[in-house]
């Protein structure tokens, strides 16, 4: 088990203490999909952006296992689902790849922005017409003097209804080629770029999501992340940090769910005694628990290794294959438990079950992980 110093756990104390603000109002914003704008400044405020940045650029300098623990602090302390995954989404979709491929300029530029929040970010990926198969890839870049000019329509874009810059992979050489592909760094009010309405979803409803379209989009070369070329290789280690950072926040609400449902059990009488002295209930309760401990030690496990440079392609399916399917379960776990009221909106269980289904599909299906993993076991 991990030591976290003085340092570190203040960072997740400053996070965890504003928790029940940022979460206020959260049941009644869920069903019209409501941005906590208020809460994301509550949150900027925190410094939560800035932790694996240089501070050259407004960063802390934390390395991804701080980050991790400080980002499961918000999920276990905010009960907006939604708005926790949009900051995960905005730290890592536009300042992880600024940090690691951008020119001096564009970090200078946008990561201070990035950093204190006053700039979302967004990243635009997947296509309609397919979703994990990224080599397939329709949308194209084609060079004209020193612009680019993009042609295509992006589907699903997390954040894309409030975002201020999108870092978009488009092609830019042979399909099927993992380096025919780029990535562009886009303004939102670059002429040719539009933005579709939000749409609404099953769950996480308090991150807006929509299409992105562009039409004879021209972004300045200047603003290619890494070189022409390296799209798929940004791609490859920006999803790594995606799903480290994005499933350790759902570290912290099953945490926080397990610790409702012992309480609950502990409290809740039926035929004379606590539903907890039932094994029917009992057992549920410790699947959970082996649940979150196992999601942990995959999660911080893989996140060292990432940050010590090892290869962690397998870690990652299985820590992403693991949390969001243990996610689901402990999410319906919690409904069963509280019965009739875990049904209810009031309590906030039903749509902890909605949000968690999103984690089986998002940053790679449950189909795709367990494909990645046979192939790589030799299979």
């Amino acid at each position: 088990m991990t030591e976290w110093n003085e340092d570190q756990r203040a960072l997740r104390a400053a996070v965890e203490a504003l928790g029940p603000r940022l979460g206020e109002g959260h049941i009644e914003r869920d069903p019209g999909g409501g941005f906590a704008a208020g809460a994301w400044k509550l949150l900027s405020e925190t410094g939560l952006f800035a932790l694996p940045f240089a501070g050259e650029h407004g960063g802390l300098r934390q390395s991804l296992p701080t980050t991790m623990y400080v980002l499961e602090g918000l999920g276990r302390s905010c009960r907006d689902g939604g708005l926790s995954f949009s900051a995960s989404t905005h730290l890592v979709s536009t300042g992880v790849p600024l940090q690691r491929f951008g020119s001096e300029e564009l970090r200078a530029r946008y990561l201070p922005r990035v950093c204190d929040g006053s700039l979302i970010g967004a990243h635009a990926i997947t296509e309609p017409e397919g979703g994990s198969d990224v080599m397939a890839m329709r949308t194209a870049a084609e060079r004209d003097g020193d612009h680019f000019v993009l042609s295509g329509t992006k589907a699903f874009v997390t954040n894309g209804p409030i975002a201020d810059v999108f870092v978009v992979y488009a092609r830019t050489g042979q399909r099927g080629s993992p380096t025919g592909l780029t990535a562009f760094l886009v303004d939102r009010e670059t002429p040719g770029l539009g933005v579709g309405r939000p749409i609404a979803k099953m769950g996480l409803r308090t991150s807006p999501l929509s299409e992105l379209f562009l039409d004879g989009c021209r972004v300045p070369d200047s603003h290619v992340l890494g070189h022409v070329g390296s799209g798929f290789l940004i791609l490859d280690h920006v999803m790594r940090w995606e799903i480290l950072c994005s499933f350790v926040i759902n570290l912290g609400e099953m945490e926080h769910r397990l610790q409702r449902c012992i309480d609950y059990a502990r409290t809740r009488t039926q035929f004379g005694q606590p539903i907890g002295s039932y094994q029917s209930i009992a057992n549920h309760i410790v699947d959970m628990k082996v649940s979150v401990e196992t999601s942990r030690k995959w999660l911080y496990d893989t996140g060292r290794k990432l940050a010590d440079g090892k290869d962690v392609t397998v870690d990652v399916a299985i820590s992403k294959l693991l949390t969001s399917e243990s996610n689901v379960s402990t999410a319906l776990a919690a409904v069963q438990i509280f019965g009739g009221y875990g049904y209810t909106v009031e309590y906030g269980l039903e749509k902890d079950l909605r949000n968690a289904v999103a984690g089986t599909i998002y940053s790679g299906t449950s189909e795709i992980q367990r494909q990645r993993i046979a192939k790589l076991i030799g299979l």
